[in-house]
């Protein structure tokens, strides 16, 4: 079974940076995007912002909102993703979520996967 758990998460004061990292575990057959989305308090599931995503080639894209502070960067020989959060504001407070876009099998098709969610908090 294929999971996605992330780590790094906390409580920060404005300004100041974290490190949210996530690691792919099970087995599967390739890795395509991978993604970091967050979930503010009181935001429903259907409500998740996309933050950053980076494809297997390394192309990245990032929501307005975070350009210039946070890098998304993935190691796809270990099936990790990570997130370099600078500059921390307090509206980046939220469940930080790691997706990604994995084929269980050389022959099948992508199926979005779901970290636990972690969680950021900026303090003013």
């Amino acid at each position: 079974q294929v999971q996605l758990v992330e780590s790094g998460g906390g409580l920060v004061q404005a300004g100041g940076s974290l490190r949210l990292s996530c690691a792919t575990s099970g087995r599967f057959s390739s890795i395509n995007r991978m993604a970091w989305y967050r979930q503010a308090t009181g935001k429903q599931r259907e409500e998740r912002e996309l933050v950053a995503r980076i494809t297997s080639s390394g192309y990245t894209n990032y929501a307005d909102s975070v350009k210039g502070r946070f890098t998304i960067s993935r190691d796809n020989a270990q099936n990790t993703v990570n997130l370099q959060m600078n500059e921390l504001k307090p509206e980046d407070t939220a469940v930080y979520y790691c997706n990604a876009e994995i084929s269980l099998r050389a022959w099948s098709g992508l199926n979005d996967y779901w970290g636990q969610g972690t969680q950021v908090t900026v303090s003013s």
